[in-house]
Order: C-alpha cells, then structure tokens, then sequence
C-alpha cells in the first residue's frame, strides 16, 4: 500500500489497522485473530516512534478497540488514545533566546502572580508553579520574546474543547466537542481518533448477500470526486459495488433537494443559517444558543435523501460515505437515525477496498450521475450559496434580497455567528463549513488541500444535469 494515498504516516497507521479488521471481519476471523493484530502490524524488535516496540502495539492495541467501534461509554465519536498522547513537549508561556535582557522589566511588571525572575545575565524566566497562563507577559514584551506554546490538538480545536490533565495528556470536553475531527488530522501521532463503524457496514453487507430483499445502499458524498486520485471516479463507483453495495447514489442529489426546501425556508423566515454540516450546527447550539432558531430547519442532505430511499425501499440499509466524522455525530441523532444506519469515512472506504483487494485502477468504469452540478459543488466553500441563489431563480423566488455570507472554517463561523447574535450581520443566509475550504477538506479524506477544489468543480460541470430541478423532477 503506497502512502501516496494519503497524506501522512497517521493516516496510513489507522489505515492498516482499519484494512487488518476489515480482512478479518469479511472472511469471519475476527475473533479468534483480532489478537494478532498489532502483532502483524509492528513487526519485529525495534519500534519506529516510541521507546520500544511493547509500547508501540500497546497504542495498536487502543487503535483496534477504536476501529471496533470505541467505547460505548462515550457518546462523542471522537476519542483520546491516552498511550499515545505523551510525545508532546510541555506546553505553556515560554521564555525565548529572543529575550535581550532590557532594563524596563515590563514582563515581571504585567504578570499578576509574580512569577517571572531574572538570572544573573539579566534573562528573563517563568516560574511554573506561580504562572497563570494569564499572557499579560508575552503581551508587554517588546521583543515578542515570550510565546505560547500550544498542543497541535488544541491549536487544531477552534471551539476550545481540549486541554490537558494531570499528566498532561489531551482531554475532551464533550460539552464543547463539534466532532469536526481537525484535532484528529492535526495530531502527529495519531493520539485522538474518530470511532469506526466499519464492522457495521461489514455486517449490513453480508446480510445483504444472497437476499435480493435486502438492499444497502450507499450514499457517496460529492467531495469523493476529490479523492482516490489514483483510479477514475466511475471506477471508485465500481469498486463500492463490488463491495457488495446493491447500488450507490450521490448525496449531491440530497444537496439538490436541500437547496430547494432551504431556499423556501430562508424566503418565509428571512434570515437563515444553513443546516447541511453538522459540526457548524452543533457550534451554533453549544456557542450561539441565542441564535438556535436561525438554524435551517431543513434536513441535510444525508437526511433528507436517506429519508427519500427509506420511504421509496422500505426496509433497505443506507450507508454515508464521505470525508466526515461530524456525520458520524449526525447519524446518532434521534431525527437522523431512522433514515441512516451507519457512516463510514473515505479513509475507512479504502481500508475496505484493500481488505477485499480491490484494485479501483483495474475496474471497469461505472457511470454515476444522480445529481446536478449544483448538488456536487457543496462539498466546497461557496457551493452551498451558489445551489441557494440558483433554488431560488428555478422556483421564481429570486426577487427575494438574498445576501449570503460565506463563512470558512470554524473560526469564521465563530465571527459571523457572533455577528448575527448581535443583530450586526450584514447578510441573511450564512454559508456553515467547519473545514476549511469545506468538505473537500474534512478529516476523513485521503489527502487535503486546494488542489480538491478544482477536483469538485470539475465533477461538477461533468454533470448531466445542469439545473437543480433537472435532477429532482422524479422525486
């Protein structure tokens, strides 16, 4: 398996083990073999990261209980490996070899609990057991001579979820947690991970086996076009039926039918956030509670279409696939659960197709085409607006003043939610993306970057279907 499928060693760690459970979990072996595991994947004597090689499948062994599912104690889908999350240096307000030794003193004159001394060379220094981590030091220093050293996992968590125990390991507050997974593509060795839900699909799929009754269906999101860019996308398509997938549909075509129903919702309400990432609606909630109403009341697109097959297939099994582990979050919730039974990421995806040796660069190519161009372009910033303003022009709405905001990343979603609890907003529809340049980017792809956006677009103007209720009128 080259890494050229992803973007870094993490990646391809979780992938073996994802790829090893999988293996076993289709031939019916798991059980008398999941003790292997770690085994097979750390071969040898000497460790390649850790002190020895004890302790590096100690952290496979945290990593085999997470692609089985995690502990179902914790109801995020994002968890600590403990283990594994002791590399970090010590964190903190730290004093440089930039600090000159001045004679203003203006530090130890800002901080309020007296913590800052001076050595014989006049070089400043921070006593930790008196510091506060207030900053008032770093604030004053005229050298910028002090800094704040953060954790890649808390600079990673825009929503302030993580911080540290004790022993100076990362702790999530579920309370704060949006599950968007950017504290699990930033951290450098792989100490917080999404749950898999792999065996479930495994499962739903050899159900389906040999029962024409019982079909699973997997709904791909538009952001796969960006991925696997070793093989075609119609092979892709090919490689999930071979899968043993009954048939596979674009969650675009759930993206059209959002932008029809969210553009008729934003006309009767008149100002609107939108509802289709989760992470987005999850930080309104915890963070804007004042501004809860504002949120669409329209399902997302997984929703919405997974409630579309469910009513049409009684009885039929219905699997995300995309670049999300916020979706996983979304999937539990009570008003989405009867619609999807399970989601799985892209990483997971290829892990499958590994598993069951399934080169995609060798399949015949399978023809995909649910969805318009506007349905596919909402796995990028800016797409989602521009499916609304085109809703809008088809159901001869477009007289309505519409002024999207597009806000990308969580901390522009932080701003502008901020905004609009202060009746500051200069707009009426605020474009969410938690990631930044949206959902091509999100922490369960293969491989990040802009380069995605071209790849989205792309897919995008190859659709046959170029206005959003081209693709919706047999629904």
């Amino acid at each position: 398996m080259a890494n050229k499928k992803f973007d870094t060693q993490v990646q391809l760690l979780k992938y073996k083990v994802l790829k090893e459970v999988s293996a076993l979990s289709f031939s019916d072996e798991l059980l008398e073999n999941i003790i292997d595991i770690p085994e097979k994947i750390i071969p040898g004597r000497k460790a390649t990261t850790r002190c020895c090689v004890y302790k590096e499948r100690a952290i496979v062994n945290e990593r085999v209980k997470l692609a089985l599912g995690g502990n179902k104690a914790n109801p995020n889908v994002i968890e600590v490996i403990n283990i594994a999350c002791d590399e970090c240096p010590v964190v903190g307000y730290e004093i440089t070899q930039a600090c000159r030794g001045c004679l203003a003193h203006r530090c130890q004159q800002a901080c309020p609990k007296d913590a800052i001394y001076f050595d014989h060379n006049h070089h400043a220094h921070i006593d930790k057991s008196r510091c506060i981590e207030c900053g008032a030091c770093a604030s004053v220093c005229p050298y910028t001579a002090i800094i704040n050293l953060k954790k890649p996992c808390q600079n990673a968590c825009k929503v302030k979820a993580i911080s540290m125990d004790e022993n100076k390991a990362a702790v999530i507050d579920n309370s704060k947690c949006t599950s968007c997974g950017a504290c699990v593509y930033q951290c450098p060795f792989g100490a917080i991970m999404d749950k898999s839900y792999i065996l479930n699909v495994i499962d739903l799929i050899k159900k389906s086996e040999g029962n024409s009754k019982y079909k699973v269906y997997a709904m791909v999101a538009p952001s796969i076009s960006s991925q696997f860019s070793y093989a075609k996308i119609e092979q892709v398509v090919s490689g999930i039926k071979k899968l043993g997938f009954y048939s596979i549909i674009e969650a675009a075509l759930g993206a059209d039918m959002t932008s029809l129903e969210e553009s008729k919702e934003l006309v009767e309400k008149g100002i609107l956030t939108s509802s289709c990432c989760p992470a987005f609606v999850t930080m309104i909630k915890q963070n804007f509670p004042k501004i809860s109403d504002k949120i669409s009341e329209t399902p997302s697109p997984m929703a919405i279409l997974g409630s579309y097959l469910k009513k049409n297939e009684p009885g039929c099994k219905v699997v995300f696939i995309g670049p999300c582990t916020a979706k996983k979050m979304e999937a539990l919730q009570p008003e989405v659960r009867p619609f999807v039974d399970s989601v799985i990421t892209f990483e997971e995806l290829q892990a499958m197709f590994d598993s069951r040796n399934i080169e995609l660069d060798q399949l015949e190519e399978e023809f995909l085409d649910n969805a318009s161009y506007y349905g596919r372009i909402f796995a990028r910033t800016g797409g989602l607006s521009e499916a609304i303003s085109e809703a809008l022009k088809e159901q001869n709405l477009d007289s309505f003043d519409f002024k999207p905001v597009q806000a990308d990343g969580i901390d522009e979603c932080k701003k502008v939610a901020f905004l609009l609890s202060r009746n500051l907003l200069k707009g009426n529809y605020i474009e969410g993306m938690a990631c930044n340049g949206g959902c091509i980017n999100g922490a369960g792809c293969l491989t990040h970057g802009v380069k995605n956006k071209a790849g989205i677009d792309c897919y995008g103007r190859e659709a046959l279907e170029k206005k959003i209720t081209d693709a919706t009128f047999i629904l």
